[in-house]
């Protein structure tokens, strides 16, 4: 069986062989995977929040005002689980409800000072050192990857709407 020597230095690549290759593929995103939850589990249990809770404060720091149906669709939660992450952060204190002026049904979600100083203290996220990594890929490499990882996401979601 003739080899591809892999740029990176994991596994060889087989040219022949379609099943190894897809085994070593599979292999290498649940490594991800896992890399990117322990990251995340580790540094986070050191500010007492949970996954879903650190993106909601990440992602307010950046945007200062968001709804929590955009919450929800930006941080790729349900509506209901998004609003049991924001009941907990607003006891903890790190969040506040303020009603949206032009609309009293809709809640707008903004840190409050607490979750502001939370927020500079969070450690980078594991996307941030994802980046710096994909920084040193080529725009070719770079655009392969994200048709290649698309490719793969639309398939899971279409399988996951059909249930096969």
């Amino acid at each position: 069986m003739q080899y591809e020597p892999n740029l990176i230095g994991y596994e060889r690549m087989a040219k022949d062989n379609e099943s190894e290759d897809i085994q070593i593929l599979v292999g290498s995103i649940r490594k991800l995977i896992r890399l990117a939850h322990a990251d995340l589990y580790k540094k986070n249990e050191l500010f007492d929040l949970g996954l879903s809770q650190s993106g909601v404060i990440r992602l307010l720091a950046q945007e200062d005002l968001l709804s929590s149906a955009e919450l929800s669709r930006r941080l790729y939660v349900t509506p209901s689980n998004i609003t049991g992450v924001i009941d907990r952060l607003e006891k903890k204190g790190f969040v506040q409800r303020i009603r949206k002026q032009d609309d009293r049904r809709v809640y707008l979600i903004a840190l409050t000072e607490q979750g502001k100083r939370a927020s500079r203290s969070l450690p980078d996220p594991f996307e941030k050192k994802i980046g710096k990594t994909l920084k040193g890929l080529s725009k070719k490499e770079r655009l392969r990857l994200t048709s290649a990882l698309r490719q793969i996401n639309l398939f899971l979601e279409e399988d996951s709407k059909t249930g096969k």
